[in-house]
């Protein structure tokens, strides 16, 4: 699943668009921009609100820290002793706890080490896109559309010269990178 994080009219009723001679454009940059986001903060923010997303882990650990957040609500924990093939549920105030964005053992060894010996299966993210990162996301669309993809941006020096420039930095402009640092998963 690939939702954007923000659409096409939003993204013209906040830049005053009115025409439909940038819509190829646009159809094209929402998709990257959005996905460019997920990548860079490591989580997909909306995509597994209504739909639920299942995670294996090895164990090995007192807590299983999922990836999407924040979490909205476990449906299961499971084990399994046969690296994956069957599950047995876990009863969650037995055996486990949901505290924040993660799953706690109460057993006082932890999650013994299994390969694909957890799964939890679990909704999580925001209904709606936050408001600054829908704004960031908003702003790193134009961006894109202004800068050419970022990859060069032209300066005419005189009327038969042109001078392209090619950016050398992979870095967001500073008022989006302060934002989406904020939404940026930490599993460590």
């Amino acid at each position: 699943m690939a939702t954007n994080l923000v659409t096409k009219a939003e993204y013209k009723a906040y830049m005053g668009i009115s025409s439909v001679n940038s819509d190829a454009e646009i159809d094209l940059l929402i998709p990257k921009v959005s996905d460019l986001v997920k990548t860079y903060c490591r989580r997909t923010f909306i995509d597994y609100y209504d739909e639920a997303k299942t995670e294996v882990f090895d164990g090995g650990f007192k807590q299983i820290i999922l990836k999407e957040t924040p979490v909205v609500a476990v449906n299961s924990v499971a084990y399994s002793a046969d690296y994956g093939k069957t599950y047995t549920n876990l009863v969650k105030f037995t055996d486990y706890v949901v505290r924040d964005d993660y799953v706690l053992s109460l057993n006082p060894v932890g999650f013994s080490e299994q390969i694909n010996g957890y799964k939890v299966v679990y909704f999580a993210g925001y209904e709606v896109v936050p408001g600054d990162l829908k704004l960031a996301v908003l702003d790193l669309v134009e961006y894109y559309s202004r800068n050419n993809g970022a990859v060069h941006s032209t300066r005419d020096l005189n009327p038969n010269t042109t001078q392209i420039n090619y950016v050398a930095s992979s870095n967001f402009p500073a008022s989006i990178k302060r934002v989406l640092d904020q939404y940026m998963a930490d599993f460590t």
